[in-house]
Parts: C-alpha cells; structure tokens; sequence
C-alpha cells in the first residue's frame, strides 16, 4: 500500500487561533502542513510570511512543513524560510530569473526543493530541471486566494507530470496538488498517482477541525489501498 499524504493549508485556518487549529489537523493524522507565502504582488494577496513559520517552530510545531512561495523576487524569502524551519520550499518558475539557482539555494542549506506549476503553464521547462527538484506542485486553481472552484481540466496535466515521473530518473520526486479540492475529488486524485493531497477549506472551515482530518485521512488511506 502507497503513502498518500494529507497536507492541510493553514491559509484557510483561523488565524486567531492558528497554532491550536494547527495542532488539531495534525493529530487527527495530517502530513504535512502546507504554508502558504504571498506578497500582493506576484499573486492579488498577502499573507502570512518567514515569522510566522518561527513562531511556529519555536512554540512546538513540529511536524513536515512545506512553505509554498508566491513572492517575486523570491531568493530573500528562501533564505528566511529556510532559517525559520521549512523542510520543503516550493517555488514557482516565473519568481526567479535563475530558476536552477534557486533550487540549488534550497537543497544546498538542507531543504527540499519544489516547483509549482499554475493551471495554463507548459510542462516543458520540467525536464531541464527534474535532478533539482523533489516535489512537483500541480496547482489546480490559480494561486492567490483559498476557496476557489477545483479546475477538472487539471487532471490531465496531473496525468501527464505523473507519467513524466515514472518514465525518468527521478521516481522518488512526489506529485502534489493544491487549489479547491474537496473530498468528492480524492478518488481521481488517487487513482491517478498523487503522493500529497493539500486542503484548505475542506478542513478548516468545518466545525470540528480534529475529527474532518481524521475523516478525511481514513479516506485516503482506504482509497490508497485499490490504486
């Protein structure tokens, strides 16, 4: 039976609450925490950035955690990221003019290097840097807000880039998705190769945050059985 991993999105969390909503997600059996960075401008919004991710770390917070970058420049916010405690960093192609570079910043200080691909981007850029890389991000709702519509089209891409990976020499690289997904869309998600699964709102917008993400969790453990 394959691993597939729950990463759940705190930029749908609250954020009064933020560390005991964290907490919650994580013992009803999520991965990953997935840590979203905006600026307001390479994406329409601004979040949470590097000091957060230290609060985080320095009040117990233990667990993977995968900092998805939408900043431009991006460089600087590597190397925060990076003091602060981020076990992946994910960046996407277009916030850096040197793309191998950036990667090589990541993995050099001990990190895992992730690239993000938005919904109408060309996966020809992927083979020139598949021995950088260890996570694949396929963004299926573009980046910028939570609660937006899963674009289905999407699944094709997710097909392709899960060929990609097999057919090469990098196997070990994982497929992730992030943007709009509920759990009438895990079954697909699963079925054709996903190893991380990011949700936002699906979690943390429900009441009981603990016993959704222990739900959900079963789901993919179930599902991971068949596929």
């Amino acid at each position: 039976m394959r691993k597939i991993f729950l990463a759940p999105s705190i930029l749908s969390a609250n954020f009064y609450k933020l560390g005991n909503d964290i907490e919650k997600t994580l013992l009803g059996g999520g991965d990953i925490i997935h840590f979203d960075i905006m600026d307001n401008h390479y994406v329409s919004n601004l979040t949470f950035g590097p000091l957060v991710l230290s609060s985080l770390r320095k009040n117990g917070i233990k667990s993977i955690i995968d900092v998805h970058i939408m900043a431009k420049p991006v460089d600087r916010l590597i190397y925060d990221c990076i003091k602060f405690g981020a076990n992946f960093i994910t960046i996407h192609s277009d916030s850096t003019i040197h793309l191998n570079r950036s990667l090589k910043i990541i993995r050099d200080h001990g990190c895992k290097a992730g690239i993000a691909i938005n919904p109408a981007q060309s996966l020809n850029f992927l083979e020139y840097i598949m021995d950088s890389i260890d996570l694949i991000l396929v963004m299926t709702v573009n980046p910028g807000y939570s609660e937006q519509i899963f674009i289905n089209e999407m699944l094709p891409k997710i097909k392709k880039i899960r060929s990609k990976i097999d057919n090469s020499n990098f196997k070990n690289i994982l497929l992730s998705v992030d943007g709009g997904i509920k759990k009438k869309h895990i079954k697909n998600l699963v079925k054709i190769g996903v190893d991380i699964i990011v949700m936002g709102s699906e979690i943390f917008k429900k009441k009981d945050i603990y016993q959704t993400t222990k739900n959900i969790k079963k789901i993919l453990i179930n599902y991971s059985k068949n596929y």
